[in-house]
C-alpha cells in the first residue's frame, strides 16, 4: 500500500498488556487515532464535517496481526482512503516499527450518517473533494 499519510506515535504503557506487548484490540485504537489525524490532514477535521451535518460511524473493522510492539516503541501508522462508495467510507492502515517491519494490517468501513437523525446518508462531496486531492487523484477516482 502506497500511503500518502504517515501518523507516529509511541506505544503508551496502557496499551500492553501483562504478557508485555500491545494488546490487540488497540490496534483498530491506533488506526482511529491515525484516521482522525488524516482526516485533519486533509482540511476536514471530524468536528467539521459533523458540523456541516455528516457524521460517520464504523461498520466494520479487520485487522491482520503480523509483529508485536511493547511499550516506548515508536510507531507508524499509514492511512489512506482505499474506497468511497455511496454512503460509507474504506480507510486502509498499515503499522510500522522503527525497523520498518509490518506489525499490523487493518481495513476501517465507516457509514456516513445525518448526525441528527442518525440515518445512512451520501458520503459527502466536500470529503469527496478532499480526499481526492489529499490522496492525488481525481474527484471520481
Amino acid at each position: 500500500m502506497t500511503a500518502p499519510f504517515i501518523h507516529t506515535m509511541r506505544v503508551r504503557f496502557r496499551d500492553t498488556d501483562s504478557q508485555g506487548h500491545v494488546y490487540f484490540g488497540n490496534y483498530l485504537e491506533f488506526c482511529d487515532e491515525a484516521y482522525s489525524a488524516y482526516m485533519r490532514a486533509m482540511g476536514l477535521p471530524w468536528q467539521e464535517m459533523v458540523k456541516s451535518g455528516a457524521d460517520m460511524f464504523y461498520a466494520s473493522a479487520t485487522c491482520d496481526y503480523l509483529g508485536s510492539a511493547k511499550f516506548e516503541d515508536r510507531i507508524h501508522i499509514e492511512a489512506r482512503i482505499a474506497n468511497i462508495g455511496n454512503t460509507s467510507v474504506t480507510s486502509e492502515f498499515v503499522i510500522r516499527n522503527e525497523a520498518n517491519e509490518m506489525l499490523a494490517k487493518a481495513t476501517l468501513t465507516s457509514v456516513c450518517v445525518d448526525p441528527k437523525t442518525r440515518e445512512k446518508m451520501r458520503v459527502p462531496d466536500v470529503f469527496r473533494a478532499a480526499a481526492a486531492a489529499f490522496e492525488g487523484a481525481g474527484p471520481d477516482e
